[in-house]
C-alpha cells in the first residue's frame, strides 16, 4: 500500500530547485519578493491579503521549504527564495509583457507615475521631462518625502521615485542620478557682518543669527554642523518652511541663514542674492537615487522617462 504524501505523491514532491508549474502562485511570490510585505503585494496584484497569504503557504507546500521569514512590519526572504527569485523573475516578466496589449491608435497612452522631492522635480525633472510631453507621453507626479514615496513604490502607486537614500534590501532597482552639495548661505547684508566673525569664532558666530529651515528638526543644518564644524547644532530655528523652494526665498529677502543643496541655489549666489558663508574643503555631499518600480516595466514610456532622467542628470 503506497503512502501519499499531504503536498502529493510519494517521489514527485517539487522541491525549491524544480520550480511549481502553478505560474498565479510564482506571480505572487515575486510580488511579494519584490513588495517586501504580503499587504503591498495585494495592492499590486489586485487580490486580497489573505489571498496572497494562502499562496503563498500553498508554495512553501510544494517546495518544502520556507520562503518568506515574517517579520513585524514585513517580509524577508529566506536564501530560498532568493535563489527562485532569481529564477523565475525573468521569464515572468517576459511573459508579462508578451501578455501586455498594444494601445490602440485612438487610446490615451497608460500615464508614467513618477514622485520625488519637490524642489527637485521642480527645478530639475520636469523641465528636462517637458520635450516627452509634445510626444504624447502622459506624466502623473506627486511631491512628497523618501520613505513614504519608496513604501508606496513598493505597492505599485508609482512607476519611478527621484530618491535621497538609496533603498534597503533587494527588491527596489536604485541608480546613483546625482550628488548634490550643500552651502551655507545668507543675503549680502547678513553676510557681510557674519563671514568674518563665523571666520574667527567658528559656528558660534551665528547662534543669534535667526535660522530658517524646512522642519523642527533642521536636518540639513544638523548634518552640515556635524559634518563641517565637527560639533552639534544647538540654536533653534526662527523660520520653517515646508518647502526648500520657500526656504531660499526667506533667507534671499533677509530673514537670516540656512543650508541649501547648491542646485537650487546657484542661480542666487552667481547674482549675490546670496551669499556663501563659508566655503569648506569638504562640504557635505548627498547623493540622490532613481528607484524604478519592481519588475519590468509594461508601459514604455517609464523606460523613456527614466533614461531622459539619468542623462540629464549627469549635469546637474
Amino acid at each position: 500500500m503506497r503512502h501519499r504524501d499531504p503536498d502529493g505523491p510519494i517521489g514527485v514532491r517539487q522541491s525549491a530547485a524544480a520550480p511549481p508549474r502553478d505560474l498565479n502562485l510564482l506571480r505572487t511570490f515575486l510580488a511579494v519578493y519584490r513588495c517586501g510585505s504580503f499587504t503591498a503585494a495585494a495592492g499590486l496584484l489586485g487580490l486580497s491579503q489573505p489571498t496572497v497569504t494562502t499562496q503563498i503557504r500553498a508554495l512553501e507546500r510544494q517546495t518544502g521549504r520556507e520562503l518568506f521569514q515574517r517579520l513585524p512590519r514585513g517580509v524577508a526572504p529566506t536564501p530560498v527564495a532568493h535563489d527562485l527569485a532569481a529564477r523565475v523573475a525573468a521569464p515572468l516578466d517576459a511573459l508579462a509583457a508578451v501578455a501586455g496589449h498594444d494601445t490602440a491608435p485612438d487610446e490615451p497612452a497608460t500615464p508614467v507615475h513618477l514622485a520625488g522631492p519637490a524642489e527637485l522635480l521642480c527645478t530639475r525633472v520636469l523641465p528636462t521631462l517637458a520635450p516627452l510631453a509634445a510626444d504624447g507621453v502622459r506624466l502623473r507626479v506627486t511631491m512628497g518625502l523618501t520613505d513614504p514615496l519608496l513604501e508606496e513604490l513598493r505597492s505599485g502607486r508609482y512607476d519611478l521615485v527621484i530618491s535621497t537614500v538609496r533603498p534597503r534590501g533587494r527588491a527596489l532597482a536604485a541608480v546613483p542620478l546625482m550628488d548634490e552639495e550643500f552651502v551655507l548661505v545668507a543675503a549680502p547684508a547678513w553676510a557681510d557682518r557674519l563671514r568674518e566673525r563665523l571666520a574667527a569664532d567658528g559656528p558660534a558666530a551665528l547662534h543669534a543669527v535667526p535660522l530658517v529651515t524646512y522642519a523642527e528638526d533642521l536636518p540639513i543644518a544638523r548634518r552640515y554642523w556635524r559634518h563641517v564644524f565637527g560639533t552639534r547644532l544647538s540654536c533653534p530655528a526662527a523660520v520653517t518652511v515646508p518647502d526648500l523652494r520657500g526656504v531660499l526665498a526667506t533667507v534671499a529677502a533677509g530673514a537670516g541663514f540656512t543650508v541649501l543643496p547648491r542646485f537650487l541655489c546657484q542661480d542666487e549666489l552667481a547674482s549675490g542674492a546670496l551669499v556663501p558663508l563659508h566655503e569648506p574643503d569638504d562640504p557635505p555631499i548627498n547623493t540622490g537615487y532613481l528607484v524604478q518600480r519592481p519588475g519590468r516595466p509594461g508601459n514604455p514610456d517609464v523606460t523613456r522617462v527614466r533614461d531622459l532622467i539619468l542623462e540629464a542628470g549627469r549635469t546637474w
